[in-house]
């Protein structure tokens, strides 16, 4: 059973594992509405604890707040589905693990809680590192499980582009 993925992620993982070892970088994540996938697909490839440090799960404000630095007023005035709550996630986990690349991704999977300014399958994705932090937007169009898995997917395109960057 493929569960929803087309073979692409367990690529986009290995390639990435190959550059985050040829580089000697770290890596860790910061997932909300993936719930630990991204995780899961980074881990899947054999030897990724060479530089995958671990992930923080998230799902609620307060964990936002209180593991990642998440300030509150970050949640408060733009909500946990931004760019600011992103970027704070993915800069909080890489700095309470330790890394020197983090990854975060919070949307909205659905099928509910979507509004008509935030709606169903808007998803943020932050890259962060010591000097370089990036954000970016996306709207997906499907069910809770396919949200999940283009957010996963897109953040490791988005990794492995950064990472064919440096070299």
């Amino acid at each position: 059973m493929s569960w929803g993925f087309s073979g692409e992620e367990e690529e986009l993982a290995r390639e990435i594992g190959a550059l985050l070892r040829k580089g000697r970088l770290c890596l860790a994540v910061a997932e909300s509405c993936t719930g630990g996938l991204l995780g899961n697909l980074i881990t899947n490839v054999p030897g990724s604890s060479d530089y995958f440090r671990g992930g923080v799960i998230a799902y609620a404000n307060a964990v936002k707040e209180q593991l990642l630095a998440v300030k509150p007023e970050a949640l408060a005035d733009c909500g946990a589905v931004s760019e600011e709550a992103a970027l704070e996630m993915a800069e909080g986990v890489r700095r309470l693990l330790g890394t020197d690349l983090a990854l975060a991704v919070t949307g909205i999977a659905g099928p509910g809680g979507g509004t008509w300014q935030k709606p169903v399958g808007l998803t943020y994705i932050a890259l962060a590192t010591e000097a370089y932090s990036l954000c970016l937007r996306f709207q997906w169009g499907g069910g809770r499980w396919e949200n999940k898995v283009a957010s996963a997917r897109a953040a490791l395109k988005m990794l492995k582009e950064y990472l064919v960057g440096l070299e």
